[in-house]
């Protein structure tokens, strides 16, 4: 049989321009691909519910927020209580720049490298280590001792003490501010919130009094306002940070106010959606979230049931998932739960202690915060 060698050609010049403009389209998704894939990890500490060990076990959970929050594989951690059980993690915060995420435990501070998963170093503290939160550029930590008298000022890179700073009674919650010229300091044995002047490692000034002890809080990103949570208290209060004053008194409506698991106040755990629109709080009793609206007159927008008692609630970078502390991801624009995390024996994952961190390859280049803080300008 002869063969055309003019079809011959044709056939051969299709092949051959197929073949270009698939490997040339394949090569243009690729970089496509490669320029928008950032991967998106929710780090959960646990025990990050007391010792519980039936919440997520010991260590460091990671799970997958671009693919269903999957999870990927969990961080041995170190933090021995004396009785030989792992200790209450009280704390996580990341430094972007030292490429590290933190974890708090009852007696010590440990250093985490995010590209190996090793232990850099894990220390101690006198009075022990509550929730701390670490500067925006990465390199100072202020980490309150558990619920004593004073916050410790240490160096991210090594874990050296820089200074001790005297508090009223009983150290706890810390944000840093934004830019990095404020931190807040919560004493939960105050009606009172501090705040630090972060270049001086002082008090500076206070905000309040507010109805009762201040317990978990969050703060706006311009920082003029804050919402706190108080003793005994079933809804939250908001202060003006420029004037020093209390300036709402906010009450849950339609709840009964009863006793609780854990924490021994109503509402443990507030914060605001990153928008600034929404203001999430926790009710303990009812095992619910409130969402109000976030500007006054603070409008009562809704209730979501959850699994277990709330007694913190975090979200997303990007605003489209909220973490409470009992485990569940949902979705902020619609309220519905979507799923609740899982680890990998498929048990429930609970914990207070969770901190998204975003990767280019194996190294972060973007970290939010384990407290709702708003995040506009």
């Amino acid at each position: 049989m002869k063969t055309n060698p003019s079809l011959f050609g044709l056939f051969f010049k299709l092949f051959f321009f197929l073949l270009i403009l698939d490997s040339g389209t394949g090569e243009a998704q690729g970089t496509a691909k490669a320029s928008i894939e950032t991967k998106r990890y929710l780090y959960v500490a646990t025990p990050g519910i007391r010792d519980y060990l039936g919440f997520g076990g010991h260590g460091i959970l990671v799970f997958d927020i671009n693919n269903n929050h999957r999870f990927i594989k969990r961080i041995p951690t170190q933090g021995l209580h004396p009785n030989g059980k792992p200790s209450n993690v009280k704390g996580i915060a990341v430094s972007v720049p030292l490429n590290s995420i933190y974890v708090t435990t009852l007696e010590s501070l440990q250093r985490i490298d995010l590209s190996t998963d090793k232990i850099v170093w894990e220390k101690k503290f006198e009075g022990g280590c509550d929730r701390m939160a670490i500067s925006p550029d990465g390199l100072t930590m202020y980490l309150p001792s558990l619920e004593n008298t004073f916050w410790n000022v240490v160096d991210c890179k090594t874990g050296d003490l820089i200074k001790k700073i005297p508090v009223y009674k009983r150290a706890h919650n810390t944000i840093y501010s934004r830019t990095g010229n404020q931190v807040y300091l919560d004493d939960i044995g105050s009606p009172w919130l501090y705040i630090a002047d972060a270049r001086q490692h002082e008090i500076s000034r206070k905000i309040g009094p507010f109805a009762n002890n201040i317990r978990p809080f969050t703060i706006n990103g311009k920082e003029s306002l804050v919402f706190v949570t108080v003793d005994s208290l079933l809804g939250f209060e908001v202060g003006d940070l420029q004037s020093g004053a209390k300036i709402a008194h906010v009450e849950v409506e339609g709840w009964e106010r009863g006793p609780v698991r854990r924490h021994g106040n109503p509402s443990h755990g507030i914060g605001l959606t990153p928008d600034e629109k929404e203001l999430w709080l926790c009710d303990g009793y009812n095992m619910r979230l409130h969402v109000f609206g976030a500007d006054a007159p603070y409008q009562q927008l809704t209730t979501i049931p959850v699994q277990d008692m709330p007694g913190w609630v975090t979200f997303s970078i990007d605003g489209k998932y909220a973490y409470p502390s009992s485990g569940e991801v949902i979705d902020v624009k619609t309220r519905k739960i979507l799923l609740c995390l899982k680890d990998e024996f498929n048990n429930n994952v609970a914990s207070e202690k969770m901190v998204e961190v975003q990767f280019n390859g194996n190294k972060p280049v973007r970290a939010g915060n384990q407290f709702g803080i708003g995040s506009k300008p």
